[in-house]
């Protein structure tokens, strides 16, 4: 990204200033920020404008529609991002710990699915099911892959076949949830896309409460698809090594 990238920070007013780093990853620069006197979360990355306007379009829908998300503050002038530049309030909580807050967050998720039924795909993005065919997606390059471990993304995949899609979060982990007696409140929405719910749904303990067949279903596309897109660093290795051999696959 641009070293002068922080400069837009100003669009969202005089006083707007850095308050100090947060974890990001490796796509973003996050911090804490303050504006209008609020604290608040700003990221800056190298997202084309038509990829920030579907995530900031979605997580307004998700706002209105009850769930606890970052939501998208404007500059001065009206915009919802300037230059790779993302400013969004502030959710305060802890990480899911307990069997009853992951069945929680396995109830948020489901809302989410339910409230985005139909959206359209994140520019630049492929489900599972287009992956049966392509090759690449955003982060995805299939063709760096062995060809073996392919072949088990692809028949992980191939067994959500049809399922109708809508937006998953694609990262709800425990870094991503932010938990209270009140809400659950999901964050970090990088790896948001439409696919089908299921990639949301292998939870810790089953907390979604799957029957023993659609509970290995859910785990094994998403090995797979934290596979692809990771490859290839220790973790989409060992995510890899999860998935199951074409033979196994049901």
């Amino acid at each position: 990204m641009k070293p002068e990238g922080w400069e837009a920070l100003k669009r969202w007013g005089d006083d707007a200033a850095r308050i100090e780093p947060l974890s990001g990853g490796v796509a973003n620069d996050v911090w804490r920020v303050r504006v209008n006197g609020q604290l608040a979360v700003a990221r800056l990355g190298t997202r084309s404008d038509a990829d920030l306007a579907w995530e900031t379009g979605l997580l307004r829908h998700l706002d209105r529609a009850g769930l606890t998300v970052p939501v998208p503050i404007p500059t001065t002038d009206g915009r919802l991002f300037t230059d790779g530049l993302v400013v969004m309030t502030y959710l305060a909580g802890g990480p899911p710990e307990t069997p009853a807050d992951w069945r929680r967050v396995a109830g948020t998720l489901r809302r989410l699915h339910e409230v985005t039924r139909g959206w359209p795909q994140r520019p630049g993005w492929r489900s599972s099911a287009d992956l049966l065919r392509a090759e690449t997606g955003t982060r995805i390059d299939l063709g760096a892959m062995p060809p073996e471990g392919v072949a088990r993304c692809r028949a992980a995949w191939a067994r959500l076949a049809g399922r109708p899609a809508c937006v998953v979060h694609g990262d709800p982990n425990p870094r991503n949830v932010r938990i209270t007696a009140a809400r659950v409140a999901l964050i970090d929405w990088d790896e948001s896309h439409a696919d089908v719910p299921d990639l949301d749904l292998a939870l810790p303990g089953n907390a979604a409460g799957l029957d023993d067949d659609a509970y290995d279903i859910a785990s094994q596309a998403s090995a797979a698809w934290e596979a692809a897109v990771c490859w290839d660093d220790d973790y989409a290795k060992r995510r890899l090594a999860e998935v199951r051999p074409v033979d196994g696959a049901r």
